[in-house]
């Protein structure tokens, strides 16, 4: 398989200031882990399903779950963003959801505004869009 994820030198030592320090025992390799733990979740694998390449699977999930309860890669996410983010954000999110055929009237009467949410051709699947700035 050649389609690994490594993170770059440029890319860990963004990264470098936001890990904990080592305590005792030295770390495992905190380039092979991080890229191991970023290739399954953008795969959407299971721990278990983790190549060989980035070490064994239960340190890949002991250091997401260690590192994830102490708050690191909020942490990190955060420090990341704020060095490039934009001073206003638009978030587009589109979510379908199952509704009932009878739900787009919202249980107005007749005579009164009706359809408020319109019903789709597919189905009883209504497909919402919501614009925030925060």
């Amino acid at each position: 398989m050649s389609d690994f994820f490594w993170l770059s030198d440029a890319q860990m030592a963004r990264r470098e200031p936001y890990f904990p320090k080592s305590h005792g025992k030295p770390r495992v390799d905190d380039r092979r882990v991080l890229s191991g733990i970023i290739f399954i979740n953008r795969n959407g694998l299971r721990w278990r399903d983790a190549p060989r390449e980035y070490g064994p699977h239960k340190t890949l999930y002991n250091r997401w779950k260690r590192w994830s309860d102490k708050g690191i890669f909020a942490q990190m996410m955060a420090g990341l963003a704020a060095d490039h983010g934009e001073k206003k954000t638009v978030m587009v999110d589109a979510t379908y959801l199952k509704a009932h055929c009878t739900a787009s009237s919202l249980g107005v009467k007749k005579g009164g505004r009706g359809r408020l949410i319109g019903r789709t051709k597919g189905g009883l699947n209504t497909k919402l869009h919501a614009i925030c700035d925060r």
